[in-house]
């Protein structure tokens, strides 16, 4: 194990009884000051894996470090940030009035409360119940509580949950903002969108174990070429004959070429030197969600 990294798991495992796997050998690395997206498909293991790494639940077997300590060690919890799951607060209680017991409680000067809630710019209704709030005030709050330490992880499940478009956007600028300078934020969603517009590198768990890992370039792979033309078999020959062309598949009418993208402009003059029709000729890229639903094919259903 290495302080090199935030956190750091080696065949962490945890199991329910004799017959489900939860989380599953998963080794991840997260780095200082980076947005790392943690994705997988509803029952991957992603929960499981936080609660393991604040310590509420405690692994099966494997190793991990948080800041370089032990899950739920004091040294560590000081310097952790964590929504899991759903906020609950008191409902009669206000916005403010909640992040003074949790304070309270966590022994942190209340002088912490005004700045966490204008982080989360929720000052001017940080009096009013809980129990009054939308949606998407209540997930700002829960991350308010999260800040309260003023920490140097952040650890986020599943922020966006039941929020509109709108509160969709506004969380997603949000995350982006407290992921610039000293603050390292683990993100943990199924939704591709906020994902790749947020982090900068992503771990992609599946059956309980990370199957990819890097950033969302790296996962989306290289662009390619695609290309409608007609007679599309004549085309595909001709194609494969040109200098600098690594592989030409045919799929939903258009074809995919692996090649420098260079290469677009003599691959259309070819093709109408040859008298083919050339109708459509672009450059296309890989979606993180494409390639998430690749990587989580078969996804089992668990408890």
């Amino acid at each position: 194990m290495s302080d090199s990294y935030v956190i750091e798991t080696n065949n962490l495992t945890k199991r329910y009884g004799e017959n489900i796997v939860a989380v599953d050998g998963l080794n991840m690395r997260v780095r200082h000051g980076e947005v790392y997206g943690f994705l997988g498909p509803n029952g991957a293991g992603k929960t499981t894996t936080l609660r393991m790494l604040v310590g509420l639940i405690r692994p099966t077997s494997g190793q991990v470090k948080v800041l370089n300590e032990e899950p739920g060690a004091p040294e560590g919890l000081a310097r952790i940030g964590a929504m899991i799951e759903a906020p609950a607060f008191y409902p009669f209680l206000s916005g403010r009035d909640n992040l003074r017991v949790l304070a309270k409680y966590a022994g942190v000067p209340e002088t912490r409360i005004a700045p966490a809630l204008k982080e989360v710019e929720l000052s001017a209704r940080s009096g009013d119940t809980f129990g009054t709030y939308s949606m998407g005030m209540k997930q700002r709050l829960g991350v308010a509580a999260a800040l309260l330490k003023d920490p140097e992880l952040l650890i986020l499940d599943e922020p966006t949950n039941g929020l509109d478009p709108a509160g969709m956007a506004e969380m997603r600028d949000f995350i982006r903002n407290l992921g610039q300078g000293r603050r390292t934020v683990i993100l943990s969603s199924h939704l591709m969108t906020e994902v790749e517009q947020i982090c900068d590198r992503v771990g992609v768990i599946r059956n309980g174990s990370l199957v990819a890992e890097g950033t969302v370039d790296e996962l989306r792979g290289r662009d390619r070429l695609r290309v409608k033309a007609t007679p599309q078999a004549e085309a595909r020959d001709l194609i494969m004959g040109l200098p600098g062309i690594e592989r030409v598949e045919a799929l939903n009418g258009h074809l995919h070429i692996t090649a420098d993208l260079d290469e677009a402009a003599a691959i259309n003059r070819a093709l109408v030197y040859g008298g083919i029709t050339v109708s459509e000729i672009r450059v296309e890229q890989s979606t993180l969600e494409e390639v998430f639903l690749e990587l989580t094919k078969g996804q089992e259903i668990r408890a």
